[in-house]
């Protein structure tokens, strides 16, 4: 049993912006509805691609589905309209969001400094 994420009112929200509607001209899509579930699963989970359970269809399928959608601008254009939306009164930062340089830790200090104009020791 595949564990939903989103809610029947976010869904009803989502609905009208995703292709594959049967008003939409060309194939319709098989399930939007799972497939979102799907996408969310990966994000949420942080896994692989073929570690999708098989409760959301072929995991080769489902990314292809969402390269597609990438390269067609879809996430760009339901992002912006859900961000119309936003609320910033609350925005929590912990340590699995901020990133440090690859170069911030662990380098070796420099000891003291040489003037240009001192001659060289050894």
């Amino acid at each position: 049993m595949v564990r939903r994420w989103l809610r029947d009112d976010q869904w009803l929200r989502l609905e009208p912006m995703l292709p594959g509607k049967a008003a939409d001209p060309g194939r319709s899509g098989e399930n939007n509805r799972l497939f979102i579930e799907a996408v969310l699963w990966v994000a949420r989970t942080g896994s692989p691609w073929r570690d999708l359970p098989a409760e959301f269809g072929l995991w080769n399928s489902v990314y292809t589905r969402f390269a597609r959608w990438s390269n067609n601008g879809i996430w760009q254009k339901v992002f912006a309209e859900l961000a119309k939306d936003a609320d910033f009164e609350e925005v929590f930062l912990d340590g699995t969001i901020v990133r440090a340089h690859q170069h911030s830790a662990g380098a070796a200090k420099k000891k003291g400094r040489k003037r240009s104009g001192d001659p060289v020791v050894g």
